[in-house]
């Protein structure tokens, strides 16, 4: 019986380890991808690279009306300019990104190591730039030193921006690149008019709903033109990273496979405890046969028994599991490798919806792997039993 708990404890701790951690990492990596692109961008139909900086209009009524659709929180303007760093030392490209007044920053703020962000405006020139940790440390930069960006167009042209702030998401796939300060700065870079940006960033209050918000707003700009005559293309953020997303659903994959296995442990160790309670049990079922007790009244005590052990199997297995998540939430004691999972630390959520799913699958799972063992019960006879006794 308690090799039967133990392995039930096991199985179940494992699961919701699992389910906790996965949910906890896609969780994190899709908050970092929508922190940097929000979770909707609109951008000109011409636009056929991710930081090609092409014109479109953004005018205040296009925002108003965008700002009205269910499920929209926050619309916001920006504007991109890839280019080069230059120290005396070394150098790297980048990606300029422009932002306005208007432009919600609190991801960043809550990523922020040194320094600050300051207003940013799309009518005057700050040059002032907040750059990650990733591109402080490689080019030995820090709050209030300067830099020189470079830009090759028909001629190249040069900024000297000095660092206001550093952040630090951990997502390496931006955090190399990117470097913020104001739109009139990269507007100017690009010769946009004062109405244009490279795009719009909208941010959902649901992301369950992004497929038909995506759908909604393409809808509402499908053949609309900009005062230059320009279209729209509306695209959320798995289309804009179809391989990070596609690497995310494949560990729902690696989760239904721990969820098997661990299951089919448990199972195992449950079944096997029942078929030695009986055997250990013969005589009395014997005893209880001949005093009139029938099968089924039987089978049910015994399923009833293991019911009782079940339950306390998972009352232990949800302690460790939800314990041992706890600990990671709030200690980090256990840590990842930055450049390739995007964070420091293993994280962890609790979906509750998925973990109440998980007990009510693991308990009725075994009930019914058990139905199957307790019909040995009707193959014994009360003479048989005697004999063994």
């Amino acid at each position: 019986m308690l090799i039967a708990k133990a392995g039930i404890t096991i199985g179940l701790t494992v699961m919701i380890i699992a389910v906790c951690v996965i949910v906890g990492f896609k969780s994190e990596v899709r908050d970092k991808i929508v922190g940097f692109g929000g979770h909707i961008q609109i951008n000109n139909l011409e636009q056929m690279q991710p930081y090609e900086p092409v014109a479109i209009g953004m005018g205040k009524a296009l925002i108003d009306s965008l700002a009205v659709f269910p499920h929209v929180r926050h619309v916001q303007r920006y504007s991109i300019k890839p280019g080069m760093i230059k120290t005396e030392d070394s150098f790297q490209g980048m990606v300029l990104k422009g932002i306005g007044p208007e432009y919600d920053l609190s991801f960043f703020r809550s990523h922020l190591t040194e320094g600050g962000f300051p207003v940013f405006t799309d009518s005057l020139s700050s040059n002032r730039v907040v750059i990650s940790q990733v591109i402080a440390d490689r080019l030995e930069l820090g709050v209030g030193d300067k830099l020189d960006t470079y830009y090759i167009e028909d001629e190249v042209r040069i900024r000297r921006l000095t660092v206001a702030g550093i952040y630090r998401t951990g997502f390496s796939e931006y955090d190399s690149y990117f470097l913020f300060t104001d739109l009139h700065t990269v507007n100017r870079l690009n010769r946009f008019q004062e109405d244009q940006a490279s795009g719009l960033e909208v941010v959902l209050d649901d992301y369950a709903t992004l497929e038909e918000d995506t759908w909604g707003i393409g809808s509402f700009l499908k053949g609309c033109v900009d005062d230059y005559g320009e279209r729209y293309t509306v695209r959320n953020v798995e289309q804009l990273n179809p391989a990070i997303f596609a690497w995310l659903g494949i560990l729902d994959v690696d989760v239904w496979v721990i969820l098997v296995l661990m299951l089919g442990v448990a199972g195992f160790t449950v079944i096997s405890g029942l078929l030695i309670l009986i055997i250990e049990r013969t005589a009395m079922i014997g005893t209880l046969k001949s005093l009139g007790g029938d099968n089924g009244l039987i089978r049910r005590t015994f399923l009833w028994l293991a019911l009782f052990l079940i339950g306390r199997g998972m009352l232990w297995g949800n302690v460790w599991g939800l314990g041992l998540c706890l600990f990671q939430r709030f200690t980090g004691i256990f840590t990842l490798d930055a450049a390739t999972y995007y964070m420091d630390t293993v994280p962890v959520a609790f979906p509750i919806g998925w973990l109440v799913l998980l007990n009510a699958g693991t308990l009725l799972a075994s009930m019914l792997m058990l139905l199957g063992p307790s019909y040995l019960i009707a193959r014994i006879r009360p003479a048989d039993s005697m004999r063994y006794e």
